[in-house]
């Protein structure tokens, strides 16, 4: 009898695999092979190279693109803490990352998955969802990046938090936990059931109250009970954050006109950055930006946005790594005139995976994040488009256009207990493996992690380590301050 080998399995010539079997069959065998590229237990270890790049040149290297008089409020944000200073060091890490053992398997990555990166806001169908909310440095790279960034990000809060070694070691394993027997649940699925997987928070805080009815015994249930209504209380802060809020904070009205606030430097009214002349070219560029944006939407939002009439424009400062890019909130009303839509129209520059893992392929780098957006989540806002504006200074620039807040929340990293860090790094690390899975092969990915824990501890292993990097260059950024080599601005 005639035997044919597809990925190590012999199958009669009367008995054919099937199209599915031999994908199966090679996409695991794939994913044992990555093993001998990038053992498992090498993913745990990080060393600085004797070359390795200094970390505030770095930084400065991102400045020079930057509105300069916003460059000191990004320094500022970066050095109030080791952990504020890794949300603004997206850069420095992909430099890290690139030295380190790679599968060879790659998904569309977020590039900068920290936990604050993580968070809930309202779906098309007016659901509070949670998932991955930042997108600026997505680009296709290797997955194990956006575990890795994930980790570090809850060994370096753990230790701000004051947790002990086993504390933060419990919160790593079990977001890295998470990851791993989530993909190899999702490399058993159907496509399309991978493509509308999402986490719905309403029907996860049900299904939590549940868990936590029952006493554990040894003062758990006091302990559940209060993350719980910690929970609930940020899921009740986060249906708030909507235009209506967001309009009666940030503006005023004038003359019978509603108009943005002036908050200098955090939010500057157009006619304030520029004298009327230019101002008023500026505006018409930046409405010209919103009627051609439109074209980047589905049809029915076309229409939708349509409905809404251009009222102001202001610059605003917003984030951590993001301060210095130009970033524009627009104050859209309804016909009745208070039925407020408020967009942020924020600067896509080249994401930092791009001189590690080469450059997109999209011309436009607003296009790359809503790409890259619309793959990794599984609900996105309905305004989500991309275009191009000339600038204050003549300079053309790619942007991407959102509303500025939906039901938008996050997690409140300062007040976590070690059980809360924990729980919100297993849904971090669900969500991540989801978002991945739509892009990646799951289910190589899948078999390369396995089912033991050899992965989990070495991502643990790598949290740490480069958690006492983190800290260095940390130290290295207060030094650069220090001695005048660069200028933050604290308090803003």
């Amino acid at each position: 009898m005639t035997n044919t080998q597809v990925a190590g399995a012999a199958f009669s010539a009367t008995d054919q695999p099937t199209q599915e079997q031999i994908s199966q069959e090679r996409r695991v065998a794939l994913g044992k092979a990555a093993r001998t590229a990038a053992p498992r237990a090498d993913q745990g270890a990080w060393e600085a190279l004797q070359d390795r790049p200094d970390p505030v040149a770095l930084l400065e290297s991102q400045a020079a693109s930057r509105v300069p008089e916003l460059v000191p409020i990004r320094y500022g944000r970066m050095a109030v803490s080791p952990f504020t200073f890794f949300r603004g060091a997206a850069l420095i890490m992909a430099s890290d990352l690139a030295t380190t053992p790679r599968s060879g398997l790659t998904v569309q990555a977020c590039g900068d998955a920290h936990l604050s990166n993580f968070g809930v806001f309202a779906s098309a169908e007016r659901s509070l969802v949670f998932d991955v909310n930042d997108f600026d440095e997505t680009l296709p790279g290797p997955w194990e990046w956006d575990v890795k960034r994930l980790a570090a990000s809850l060994a370096i809060a753990g230790r701000e938090r004051g947790f002990s070694d086993k504390e933060r070691a419990r919160v790593v394993l079990d977001a890295a936990s998470a990851y791993r027997t989530e993909m190899a649940k999702l490399a058993t699925m159907r496509d399309l059931d991978v493509w509308y997987a999402r986490l719905d928070v309403d029907t996860a805080m049900k299904e939590l109250a549940n868990v936590l009815a029952a006493d554990g015994g040894k003062g758990e249930k006091k302990t559940t009970s209060k993350l719980k209504a910690n929970a609930d209380k940020q899921l009740a802060k986060a249906r708030t954050r909507d235009s209506l809020q967001a309009l009666g904070k940030l503006t005023e009205v004038v003359d019978g006109e509603t108009r943005f606030v002036s908050n200098p430097p955090l939010i500057v009214p157009i006619a304030e950055l520029v004298p009327e002349a230019e101002a008023a070219g500026l505006t018409e560029g930046l409405h010209g930006l919103l009627r051609s944006y439109g074209k980047s939407l589905q049809s029915d939002r076309q229409h939708l946005l349509k409905q809404f009439r251009f009222a102001a424009i202001a610059r605003k400062v917003v984030g951590v790594g993001s301060v210095g890019t130009r970033a524009w909130v627009i104050l859209m009303l309804g016909s009745d005139g208070k039925d407020p839509l408020l967009l942020q129209a924020k600067e896509a520059q080249e994401s930092v995976l791009a001189q590690f893992v080469g450059k997109s392929h999209y011309a436009n780098e607003g296009e790359r994040v809503v790409a890259g957006q619309h793959l990794m989540q599984a609900s996105s806002d309905i305004f989500l488009g991309w275009d191009t504006v000339d600038g204050l200074d003549g300079v053309r620039r790619d942007f991407y256009i959102r509303q500025l807040r939906d039901w938008k929340g996050s997690a409140d990293v300062d007040n976590m207990i070690p059980e809360g860090m924990a729980a919100y790094g297993r849904l971090c690390g669900w969500t991540l493996a989801r978002a991945h899975a739509r892009s990646g092969d799951r289910i190589a990915i899948a078999a390369y992690l396995g089912s033991s824990k050899a992965f989990d501890h070495a991502i643990g292993s790598f949290a740490e380590t480069y958690a006492d990097q983190n800290e260095k260059d940390y130290q290295a950024m207060e030094a650069a301050i220090a001695d005048g080599r660069i200028v933050a601005e604290s308090g803003l």
